[in-house]
């Protein structure tokens, strides 16, 4: 075991014990092999890279903040969010079990404990948390949610609001349940915000209506994107909306392919542009070629295993 491993399986330690969190929601988890993280749509097991130095320092001090004052929902929530980060998934889904039981009218928790389920292909157990999520939230001032991972501005560019409502989108996209991802993912869109986020709703909003056949509809979620718009860091959404849109062509794409998760969302994509247009068979090599990538976390890559999964695609 590398000493980055190390540190991961000792940083938990507070005052010579390990942090207990309860059971009874790690209890729901499914069961995988030691030291995999889950298991991919066909069978095969998905373990975490390794942490950089900066995530296992970020995860060390979300540690100490914890142990100052473990009551802090806040703490509670930065310690599953860096836990995440550092690639155990499992563990930060009991860290925000915890939550759960300790503020259950906190919709926080579920909106991230259901994004760690979707990373682990637990799809029915991320819904259930965000539509608990989207029932806790009615009501509330749209509220924006720090960034774990700040954009090169430093500018928070996302609601928890507008997060449960994509992340609920994307659960039901996985599980090409249509009608209910596209009311989902219109919800988010109807939260606003920037325009980072107009253009990651929107590239969901098209597939999806291309998915249902409405293509009419498809063209007309497009109407609000232009070349013009203020990106801080969706360009990746930003250029496959305007692919859509026949505003690029494919050759002006950045490079497709599942090696890191903003080319996993352009390759996913792209191959669903090219599904749209009657060429499965290069949309079923570039789906296979995300597959065969490492960013297993990132969304592109769960909805390109779905689609392999789907013999009637």
């Amino acid at each position: 075991m590398n000493s980055t491993r190390l540190f991961l399986s000792s940083v938990l330690i507070v005052y010579g014990g390990l942090i207990s969190f309860s059971l009874s929601a790690a209890e729901l988890l499914s069961s995988v092999p030691a030291g995999v993280q889950a298991l991919s749509l066909e069978g095969e097991a998905l373990y975490a890279a390794d942490p950089s130095a900066g995530t296992v320092a970020n995860l060390e001090a979300a540690t100490a903040d914890y142990e100052a004052d473990p009551s802090d929902a806040g703490n509670l929530i930065w310690l599953g969010r860096h836990t995440a980060y550092a690639g155990d998934y499992r563990r930060a889904i009991k860290i925000f079990s915890e939550g759960v039981d300790k503020f259950p009218e906190d919709p926080r928790f579920y909106r991230h404990r259901g994004h760690r389920y979707i990373s682990i292909r637990e799809f029915d157990r991320a819904i259930a948390d965000f539509e608990r999520a989207a029932e806790l939230m009615q009501g509330f001032e749209v509220a924006v949610e720090p960034d774990g991972l700040p954009n090169v501005q430093n500018i928070p560019l996302t609601t928890t609001q507008g997060n449960v409502w994509y992340h609920l989108g994307l659960a039901y996209y996985l599980q090409q349940d249509w009608p209910r991802a596209l009311s989902a993912f219109r919800n988010g869109f109807r939260v606003g915000g920037y325009d980072d986020n107009l253009v990651s709703t929107t590239h969901w909003i098209y597939m999806t209506l291309r998915r249902m056949g409405n293509d009419a509809g498809a063209l007309m979620a497009l109407n609000e994107i232009s070349a013009d718009m203020n990106i801080i860091e969706n360009m990746s959404y930003h250029q496959l909306c305007l692919l859509y849109k026949g505003d690029l062509e494919i050759e002006d794409m950045m490079a497709a392919n599942g090696d890191d998760p903003s080319n996993a969302a352009v390759a996913y994509g792209i191959a669903n542009y090219f599904y749209y247009n009657g060429d499965k068979l290069r949309s079923d090599e570039l789906l296979e070629s995300i597959v065969s990538g490492s960013s297993w976390s990132a969304f592109g890559f769960i909805a390109a295993e779905a689609d392999l999964a789907n013999p009637q695609r």
